[in-house]
């Protein structure tokens, strides 16, 4: 096998990864709550990330007061932010529509780009945004048998824009930070934030579920350590772009795992949503976009 099919074959997994993260967090939204959940996923992440850390001998830069307080703000928005309404919307709508809408942050982030950093959009962004939007709309008002909700999918749709300025502030750092660094800085931090309002959330005075938590120890485990490490060993192989065309696997494997493990019908919606997403997705990748990071916010 070849070191580019290695990384086809890399990437793949990775975003089968994020796309089993939508049936976790279905599964963990009915048995745990949200903060609860998320500071369970950081604690179980954090020291095997930092293991890692030590492993490969990599080592965290000093940090300005100006990045230290984007660093905070990263893992309350893209890590504690994305997690929590992940989980919360997926309380209230199906798996299969928030695999849709998870599949628009590729579209989202470089519009958060043009809306804060003033940048020019291109004509190709602009298409790209329209297919995203229709696709979204497609399923945000045609909630279904398979248990859509409007407020849910909003919920979902924050989630992705909290990933999205994950991603912009990362841009906004000063000080150069190696992906594994900023990961397990993430998950530290992430853990930290979660915690505080985890502690209101009183998980143990209402019970809690055995699936659920098996859910957020898969999620702390193979999604956010494991599709870390698949995705860098991939994008190191191949080139940006076709890095970037990979992460329209990520909504596809939602959608498909969605009907197979949790059961849920996939109708015509999900269906003409998925293809308005991956035609946006695949143009942006096409058009020379860079790839969206895995690290910290998934």
């Amino acid at each position: 096998m070849s070191r580019q099919v290695q990384g086809y074959v890399y990437l793949a997994l990775a975003m089968l990864t994020v796309g089993s993260t939508v049936v976790a967090s279905k599964l963990i939204a009915s048995g745990l709550p949200p903060f609860s959940a998320t500071a369970l996923r950081f604690a179980i992440a954090f020291p095997v990330l930092l293991l890692l850390m030590w492993a490969t001998g990599a080592r965290l830069p000093r940090f300005s007061r100006h990045d230290r307080l984007i660093l905070v703000i990263q893992a309350g928005a893209g890590s504690v932010g994305y997690t929590t309404l992940l989980i919360s919307g997926l309380s209230l709508t199906s798996a299969a529509d928030a695999g849709v809408i998870i599949g628009t942050l590729p579209v989202v982030s470089a519009a958060i780009s043009i809306l804060l950093l003033r940048e020019r959009p291109q004509r190709a962004l602009l298409l790209a945004v329209a297919l995203a939007t229709s696709g979204v709309l497609s399923i945000a008002f045609t909630p279904d048998a398979a248990g859509g909700s409007l407020t849910g999918n909003a919920l979902i749709f924050l989630a992705v824009v909290c990933e999205g300025l994950f991603i912009l502030l990362n841009k906004r750092l000063k000080t150069e930070v190696a992906p594994l660094a900023l990961s397990t800085l993430m998950a530290g931090i992430g853990f930290i934030v979660a915690a505080i309002p985890a502690i209101f959330e009183a998980p143990l005075a209402h019970g809690i579920s055995t699936s659920a938590v098996a859910a957020v120890v898969y999620y702390a485990l193979v999604p956010t350590v494991g599709g870390f490490l698949l995705w860098y060993a991939g994008a190191e192989r191949v080139s940006g772009t076709e890095a970037a065309l990979f992460t329209a696997l990520a909504p596809v494997s939602a959608v498909m795992l969605a009907f197979v493990i949790l059961g849920e019908p996939v109708g015509l919606s999900q269906i003409a949503g998925i293809a308005c997403v991956l035609a946006a997705a695949l143009g942006l990748a096409f058009a020379g976009s860079r790839p969206v990071k895995l690290a910290g916010g998934r």
